[in-house]
């Protein structure tokens, strides 16, 4: 199936650069802002920075078919490495977004068929509620709390330290699932849409519960499935699991 071209428009290129200094600005300069109430966080986590971080894999989309993808990533992983030991946190975070997004692009040209991103979609919801209520999700966050936050995207929160975070894996296969509505002939808006509300909505749930953390991944999964089920249907139908 033929794709978009491997290129990054010109005006893409400076959106995503301004995009990417606006998300290391925000990084380096939020706990300087007026603290905010804890509701006024998950307003500007859910609406704002959820959203902004995820348009670095929507502006990065021509890239998902592109060659050379694996090294690309490695290297960047390489450079948000090199950032950290630097002191640059602000720049690290991004340069780890920019890393996992190109990752997950390189990941989807594994699969040959939508039915095998669909069974993935289906099968890593449960497996990320068992890594987090009693795998190593659970043992890293609760025992090793560092080593989360060393790997894991920060969102800073206004006039504080913390910050809340997300995982390696949600970003990874957020852009996976992402270039596969783009690769399949998928409803490529409504896919990046559902999955950006459904991880803004989980944001919401975790606070009004008040639960240290839930899983990110089913809502990553969802928000692909549901906009696209009638069509993974078809294809599922047509292609089976055959590669």
């Amino acid at each position: 199936m033929v794709g978009a071209p491997a290129v990054l428009t010109a005006p893409r290129a400076v959106a995503l650069a301004a995009l990417l200094g606006a998300l290391a600005a925000w990084e380096a300069g939020a706990g300087s802002l007026p603290e905010a109430g804890t509701w006024t966080d998950v307003l500007v986590v859910s609406c704002l920075l959820i959203p902004a971080a995820f348009g670095a894999p929507w502006l990065l989309l021509p890239l998902a078919g592109a060659r050379g993808l694996l090294p690309v990533g490695a290297a960047m992983v390489v450079l948000a490495a090199l950032l950290s030991l630097a002191g640059l946190g602000a720049l690290f975070n991004v340069a780890k977004l920019v890393a996992l997004t190109l990752l997950g692009f390189w990941f989807l040209q594994l699969f040959e068929a939508v039915a095998w991103v669909a069974l993935v979609a289906l099968v890593i919801p449960w497996v990320d509620a068992i890594s987090v209520w009693r795998g190593p999700t659970e043992y890293v966050v609760s025992e090793e709390p560092g080593i989360f936050e060393r790997v894991s995207y920060s969102f800073r929160l206004p006039g504080e330290d913390g910050s809340a975070n997300i995982g390696p894996p949600d970003i990874l296969f957020f852009a996976l699932f992402l270039a596969t509505a783009d690769r399949f002939g998928l409803r490529t808006r409504r896919t990046w849409a559902g999955m950006a509300g459904l991880l803004s909505l989980t944001v919401v749930v975790t606070v009004g519960l008040d639960v240290g953390g839930l899983p990110a991944l089913p809502a990553v999964a969802i928000g692909f499935l549901l906009p696209n089920a009638d069509l993974i249907w078809k294809a599922w139908r047509r292609d089976g699991l055959s590669l």
